[in-house]
Parts: C-alpha cells; sequence; structure tokens
C-alpha cells in the first residue's frame, strides 16, 4: 500500500502545488510510509480512503518539518507517515472511549457532563433520523435532509412532528420519515431547504455535480488555498517556547482560538494541539453542537464558552485575540464577519501589535462558488458530490450509500492543518498575514481524482467483508452503516483495532479514562503528542494563563 500511497501523493503535489511553500518540497518527498499492510484496503469502500490521508500527512509532516528546520536548524530528519494510525485517525471519534464506553454505548451520554445537544436533536433515534437520506417523489431521485442540530425544523418542514415519543423502532421511523419526503421532488425539498437555510442537498452523482456551476468552479479549486491578508508585518519568528514534552514541540508558544463545532473544524486544532500549540475551542453556550465528537476532537486543548453577541464576551474574546497567532473558523462564509471577527476585521484590531495573524476557515461546499454560503455537513458534501453514489454502485446497488465513518470531517480537518502550518512557516519567513480556506468538498474531489479501486478489488472487498455490510441500503443512518462497518473491520482486519494505536489517560474533564488514536506523524527530534487531556466544551476561563500539563500524557 506505501506504493499506493506514494501515487496518491504525487496527485495531491500536482493539485496543491501553489498553496505549499516551495521550500518545503523537498523535505514532502523524503517522508516515508509505514505499514504492516500487504493485503486489501481497510474500509469496505471503493475510493481510497486511506492513501488520500496518507498522502496528506504527508504533506502536514513536510511543511512541520520545514517549521522545525526554521526553529532548530537544518537537519536531515526522518519523517514517518504510519498508514494504521492514519487510517484510524480517519474514524477516530468511532475509536474514541469514555470509561470503557464507545459512541455507540447508551450509557455513554452519562460520562459526557455537559448536555451540549441544545435542541436534543440526538436525543433519540426518530430526532436524529431527520439527517438521513430518503428517496423522493420521483423513483430513482435521492435527497439528503439534515437536522442533526435542529431535527424539529427538518421534520416539520417534510409534515411530520417534531417529537414521537411512540416512534421507537429504528426501521419503522426510516419508514415513516421516508414516506414524508417521497411526497416532495429533490427540487420541491431544495427551495424548502434554502427557505428554512437548514441544511440538505439532492444526492448527485460525479458527473451531474461537475456539470453544475458551482462543481465546475470547485473543480479548478486546489484542495486549500493559502492567500495573502496583509504584507505590512514584520516576520514573525516561531517563539520557540520550551516545551514539557520529552522532545522539543514544533508548534510550543503558538496560540490558537478555534470557532468550531463538530468535527472538521476541530480536527484543524487538534491538529495543531499535536504539534505544541496551546489552543483554546472557543463555543458559543446558545448553540448546539455533538456531545461525544468533543471526547476526539477536544484533545490537547482548553475549551471555553463565550457569546460573541455579548458585549462583556465580546472584550474578553477580542482580549485573547491580540495574542493569538491563529484563527480558525468553521462556521458559513461571512458569520463570523457579521458580528465583527472576520479575516479583514481582525487584521484591523491586531494591526498595532507588529505581528501578523493565519486565519483558516473551513466549510462544506467551499469558499467560492454559487453554493459557498449553503450549510452543509459531512454527509451533505458526500451526497452532492457522488461519493455516496460511488459508495452504492460499488456494494451492488443502483441508489446511493452514505459511506462508512466522517472520512471527509477528518480529511478536511488535515487539509485545514496544513494550511494552517503553511500560513506561520509563510508568516515567520517572508511576515504578513494569511487566509487559508479548505472545505468537505474539496476534499472529496480530491478523493475522487484518485480513482476508485479497480473492480477485481472492488469484488474482493465484497467477498472478504460481512453480508450485513452489504445489505446496507440508502435510507440506512450514519451510525447504522458506521456499527457495521466497525464489526465487519474488526474481523477482516483485527490488526487495526490492537492496543499499540490507541493511548489511555484519565480525564479531568470527563472525571474517567479516555482512549484515542495515538497522532499518525512521526518527525525526528521533535515529539508529536498532546500536553493536556479532553474536555467537554466550556470547561476552561477564557484566559491563555495557567495552563496545565497533564504529565501522563508525556508518556504516549
Amino acid at each position: 500500500m506505501s506504493k499506493e500511497c506514494q501515487e496518491a501523493l504525487k496527485t495531491l503535489l500536482l493539485l496543491s502545488k501553489d498553496q505549499i511553500p516551495n521550500e518545503c518540497f523537498p523535505l514532502v518527498e523524503k517522508v516515508t510510509f509505514s505499514t504492516a499492510n500487504t493485503g486489501s484496503p481497510y474500509f469496505p469502500c471503493p475510493l481510497k480512503e486511506t492513501e488520500a490521508i496518507s498522502a496528506l500527512k504527508a504533506v502536514e509532516a513536510g511543511v512541520a518539518g520545514s517549521i522545525a528546520n526554521l526553529i532548530f536548524g537544518e537537519q536531515d530528519r526522518q519523517m514517518i507517515v504510519d498508514l494504521e494510525r492514519a487510517s484510524c485517525f480517519l474514524f477516530s471519534a468511532y475509536l474514541c472511549t469514555v470509561r470503557g464506553m464507545n459512541k455507540a454505548d447508551p450509557r455513554v451520554k452519562a460520562c459526557l457532563k455537559i448536555d451540549t445537544d441544545l435542541l436534543q436533536a440526538q436525543s433519540n433515534v426518530y430526532r436524529r433520523l431527520s439527517a438521513n437520506l430518503y428517496e423522493t417523489k420521483n423513483p430513482g431521485e435521492y435527497f439528503h435532509i439534515h437536522g442533526s442540530l435542529e431535527a424539529t425544523k427538518t421534520l416539520n418542514m417534510i409534515g411530520l412532528e417534531g417529537w414521537r415519543p411512540d416512534m421507537t423502532d429504528y426501521r419503522e421511523c426510516v419508514d415513516l420519515i421516508e414516506s414524508h419526503v417521497k411526497q416532495f421532488t429533490a427540487e420541491e425539498l431544495e427551495v424548502k431547504n434554502a427557505e428554512l437555510r437548514q441544511a440538505g442537498v439532492t444526492c448527485m452523482q460525479w458527473i451531474e455535480f461537475q456539470k453544475t456551476t458551482h462543481g465546475k468552479i470547485l473543480k479548478q479549486e486546489p484542495p486549500w488555498r493559502v492567500e495573502s491578508l496583509e504584507t505590512e508585518s514584520p516576520p514573525a519568528p516561531f517563539p520557540a517556547t520550551r516545551s514539557p514534552a520529552p522532545k522539543p514541540q514544533i508548534l510550543s508558544g503558538i496560540k490558537v482560538l478555534e470557532l468550531c463545532r463538530i468535527i472538521a473544524g476541530p480536527s484543524i486544532g487538534r491538529g495543531l494541539a499535536e504539534y505544541g500549540a496551546d489552543v483554546m475551542k472557543v463555543t458559543s453556550p446558545n448553540l448546539s453542537d455533538v456531545p461525544f465528537f468533543q471526547v476526539d476532537g477536544n484533545l490537547g486543548k482548553h475549551t471555553a464558552d463565550l457569546d460573541l453577541k455579548s458585549p462583556k464576551d465580546r472584550e474578553i474574546f477580542e482580549e485573547l485575540l491580540l495574542s493569538a497567532d491563529v484563527i480558525l473558523d468553521g462556521y458559513r462564509p461571512g458569520s463570523l464577519e457579521r458580528l465583527g471577527y472576520g479575516p479583514k476585521q481582525i487584521i484591523e484590531m491586531t494591526k498595532h501589535r507588529g505581528r501578523g495573524i493565519v486565519y483558516v476557515a473551513e466549510d462544506c461546499f467551499g469558499h467560492v462558488g454559487e453554493w459557498s454560503s449553503r450549510p452543509g455537513w459531512q454527509q451533505i458534501a458526500d451526497c452532492v458530490t457522488g461519493v455516496a453514489w460511488m459508495q452504492g454502485m460499488s456494494m451492488g446497488l443502483t441508489e446511493p450509500v452514505i459511506p462508512p465513518f466522517p472520512m471527509s470531517d477528518y480529511g478536511t480537518g488535515c487539509m485545514g492543518t496544513i494550511a494552517a502550518l503553511a500560513g506561520l512557516y509563510k508568516r515567520a519567513k517572508f511576515g504578513g498575514s494569511y487566509h487559508a480556506t479548505t472545505s468537505l468538498c474539496q476534499y472529496d474531489i480530491f478523493l475522487i481524482r484518485l480513482g476508485l479501486y479497480p473492480e477485481a478489488l472492488v469484488k474482493k472487498l465484497r467477498e472478504t467483508h460481512d453480508p450485513e455490510f452489504y445489505n446496507l441500503r440508502h435510507s440506512d443512518s450514519v451510525d447504522e452503516v458506521g456499527k457495521r462497518a466497525l464489526v465487519s473491520m474488526r474481523r477482516t482486519h483485527p490488526e487495526l483495532f490492537e492496543k499499540k494505536y490507541i493511548y489511555k489517560a484519565y480525564s479531568r474533564g470527563f472525571d474517567g479514562e479516555i482512549e484515542f488514536v495515538k497522532p499518525v506523524v512521526e518527525i525526528e527530534g521533535t515529539w508529536n503528542g498532546f500536553l493536556r487531556m479532553s474536555r467537554p466544551n466550556g470547561f476552561d476561563p477564557p484566559t491563555w494563563d495557567s495552563w496545565e500539563v497533564d504529565e501522563d500524557m508525556l508518556k504516549m
């Protein structure tokens, strides 16, 4: 599989060559891939997910290694990407446990401390299935409604009650909701979604997406983009603050303000925390978030609640901004700008300090094109780009199926981490401030460009994996798809679930031991790992002072 990863890396470098500092290319090309896999792909999926994320992690390693050379001096560093850990990273939320309980265990909810599912969209199977793929009025046409954070609004949209305590059976819920979706065409649902500003999308094939105006524009975009915001700030060397870790950390002393929810955006902050940055995740106490995803997504961070519509909290946030090096924006384009915290507004607020800033924005549809302001999540991107149809057809079906796990979320998070590292490298070497953008759809486009596995290999996957997985249909939920994929992968690739890829330590925030996937990248002479354990949103005071170090984490 190492050879396939090298080919994926070549494709990635061609697509993103203008977005990687020239000085980083030699290091990226020296990254080696480590794997014990000489057999079939890990995932029951026709797309080259392991190869895609491993290529991205190689670029991440090369840019991080270039930063290490800036800080610690030029050195011929060995840089390794572990393919098994890279694969685990793609479903790390499913490998995380709290007190031995994983995402699917109903008892785990009691361990999550703070219920950030404010509208109880995740509270039962009926409401969770308001975010799912269904057939429309036109046979063979599919639409993904998405009420994962606002179930009532989506269910009401198709003529259903927001609450049905009598509906507790999974299949009955699917059939009921689909019967109401089938009262509308995809075109009608698009209009309804737009009126309510809800996430939701017609499920397209790749050839259809390419014909849309948005698809044509997004195909011309690199996987991520890093552009200059201003050129007046002088070079800002890396602080090279002494890290308590066993070896130096590349981003020690770098401060990151993360304004993100769910998986993709927090994965960017998680990646920067892994290299030693102080990452503060700032969330609104008035906005919903999925509680369990915080276990994995908040590793290494502090978390604080601030209402950016409150004058008092705005004052606190703006004080934090004065020390920040990186801003992470995981909201729809323009959302933070309307609050006064868009990239140009932040440049104006911080220009007097004589040090530029790196602003990284991640969303679903991309930051250009007619759909750029549409809301969306992982399943939305997978449906609109054609990924879901590719998954379904690989299973011998004539219908789409959502792929297992939020892999495009984690892939997008890695692209955002690369963009942040590239921006920091440019700021240190050339000065200025930088605006980076990436999206779930851009990850899917990169993934599709790597091509599908040959039909013979796809057939082998069907023969190797559990029949139960291949009995899935379009209306099976992401929870059901993930559950069956996990069962099958534990049997076909037990090596992925070995304890050597997992680390366990105690979390004060969750008051129990947490297991998580170890970092993917190794860079000689430096230490990659988290200085502090995960915690729920809003756990810490909003200050850069007095950050703790969890000693157990240093043994990773």
